[in-house]
């Protein structure tokens, strides 16, 4: 009741809401609010990460190595506009708590990793054709951050973002086409 609570908090936009507003929204006291966790961090730790267990069931591409290029660029991007679009709340307001939350920034920093090494996996025949560093890149690309700047700073649609992503991906993997 009070992760949904706070969760639904977060998809609202308040990334550091204060434990009245968090209390309030679940319908407790705040002393009743304060009996189920550790301390407020270990609260916004704990509903950070369950949207991220829920959201990790979407992470893995349904493609491999050996497919073509366009076709795991397809697959690539409609997952992690999938992904993100789905963990987008919990990010937000784990990159705020992140700064004062050591364990946050940590669980960030493996996430990162991880899809890091997921696409260095997708796209190894194409990196080791390039010649370049493309990966550096691609990671930057493919990243939350990026996701969050076309669907928020720049407002773009979902269809809008998958041709942005699609179209900067085939032009580092397709130079020159």
């Amino acid at each position: 009741m009070v992760l949904e609570a706070l969760t639904e908090l977060f998809a609202q936009g308040h990334y550091t809401p204060t434990s009245r507003q968090i209390a309030d929204k679940a319908g407790l006291s705040l002393r009743s609010l304060v009996r189920y966790f550790d301390d407020f961090d270990d609260l916004i730790r704990s509903a950070i990460g369950r949207i991220e267990e829920r959201a990790l069931e979407l992470v893995e591409v349904p493609v491999g190595p050996d497919h073509p290029t366009d076709g795991k660029i397809d697959a690539v991007v409609a997952t992690r506009v999938r992904l993100f679009e789905a963990m987008a709340p919990a990010a937000r307001a784990g990159r705020v708590a992140a700064h004062r939350q050591p364990i946050v920034a940590d669980e960030i920093g493996r996430t990162r990793s991880y899809l890091r090494r997921q696409l260095a996996q997708l796209f190894a025949p194409e990196l080791e054709r390039s010649g370049a560093n493309l990966l550096p890149a691609i990671d930057v690309l493919l990243s939350f951050e990026s996701f969050d700047l076309l669907r928020s700073a720049q407002r773009l649609s979902r269809p809008a973002t998958v041709a942005a992503l699609t179209t900067a991906l085939q032009t580092l993997l397709h130079p020159d086409t």
